[in-house]
């Protein structure tokens, strides 16, 4: 017996180096296991990552992005599961870098972060970065020059894919800016009314015509949500603030935080001598971006959305175009020849 109970007596010490390392210091690598169901996925990770991201600007103070990462890989079907422990260390990584001044762009800082997850996960021929934040933008007032700050959404993406060479990677920036429309269709009905109106009190014709050149008519209003993203290769440079400025000047007029008697009545009254409907938004992004950006490359994909709240109807009014720049080209060249015909 006391043979027996020999080998089962341990010290203090190695006991608890069991309990730690209960493996002989190797823990098991259940990722590397086989599934039961043996089939490759798309997209594996991590979504929802907070961080606080400073990106330095020539000239200018540094931004700072409020933001929400989604970090994904792509799995074969011979891995149970991705070592997700990783993405949160690049990340974490490549945020540093950032604050230290080597990436100065959000898309710059996806397309870091895509290389290095291709790095670290050897098995993945894909990998994709999606941020999500939210950029103060001091702003103006059009009359009384109040000054005032504007949340806008911006996003970037990157995605990387393995090749023989060097990984080929695609990265996109985009925003999502608020504006007010003002409903043509209605301003018309309105319009016609009061011309039917003016007539019977014997204005003469080119009176009105003169008044409603001065004073629009009343119509309803929207609140717009213009979306504008542009997709382009890794060495390629694109200014956030002018998709920003695309996105402000195609809809009807702007709206402020604070607004002076004068103001709203400036925001208002550009607002109807501006009436656009949805669709109308979407087209005239398309044409700034054509004229902003004519030097990218004609396989940069450029998506535009636009959705408006409407104000006498419960449902909203949405629209949308994704086309590549050569796409957008032709079709407004065609517009100019049908035009001129």
């Amino acid at each position: 017996m006391e043979s027996q109970q020999g080998p089962m007596t341990f010290t203090s010490g190695t006991d608890d180096k069991e309990k730690a390392e209960p493996f002989g210091g190797k823990l098991p690598d259940v990722q590397s296991t086989l599934p039961d169901v043996r089939i490759n996925l798309t997209r594996v990770g991590v979504k929802n990552v907070k961080k606080l991201v400073e990106v330095t600007r020539p000239d200018k103070r540094p931004v700072i992005f409020i933001s929400n990462f989604d970090v994904f890989v792509d799995l074969p079907g011979s891995l149970k599961g991705a070592n997700l422990s990783r993405n949160f260390e690049v990340i974490d990584e490549v945020l540093q870098q950032a604050i230290d001044g080597e990436v100065k762009e959000i898309e710059n800082l996806c397309s870091a972060v895509a290389r290095k997850l291709l790095d670290r996960h050897e098995y993945a021929d894909r990998t994709e970065v999606l941020m999500r934040s939210e950029f103060m933008v001091k702003r103006e007032t059009p009359v009384s020059h109040t000054a005032c700050h504007e949340v806008v959404k911006v996003h970037a993406r990157a995605i990387a894919r393995r090749t023989f060479r060097e990984p080929i990677v695609r990265k996109s920036i985009g925003a999502e800016v608020t504006g007010m429309t003002a409903c043509p269709c209605a301003q018309n009905i309105m319009m016609e009314r009061a011309n039917r109106v003016l007539e019977g009190l014997g204005v003469e014709k080119e009176t009105i015509d003169a008044f409603f050149s001065e004073v629009p008519m009343a119509t309803h209003n929207q609140r717009g949500r213009g979306f504008l993203c542009i997709e382009i290769d890794d060495d390629e440079h694109i200014d956030l603030e002018k998709i920003i400025q695309i996105l402000k000047d195609s809809m009807s007029a702007g709206i402020y935080e604070l607004l002076k008697r004068g103001d709203e009545s400036a925001v208002v009254l550009a607002a109807h001598k501006n009436p656009r409907f949805v669709e109308d938004c979407v087209r005239e992004m398309a044409r700034k971006v054509i004229t902003e950006f004519d030097y990218l490359p004609g396989d940069s994909v450029v998506t535009i959305k636009q959705t408006n709240e409407e104000s006498i109807h419960q449902h909203d009014a949405y629209a949308e175009r994704r086309a590549t720049l050569a796409e957008l080209l032709d079709e407004m060249n065609g517009d100019k020849k049908y035009s001129a015909q």
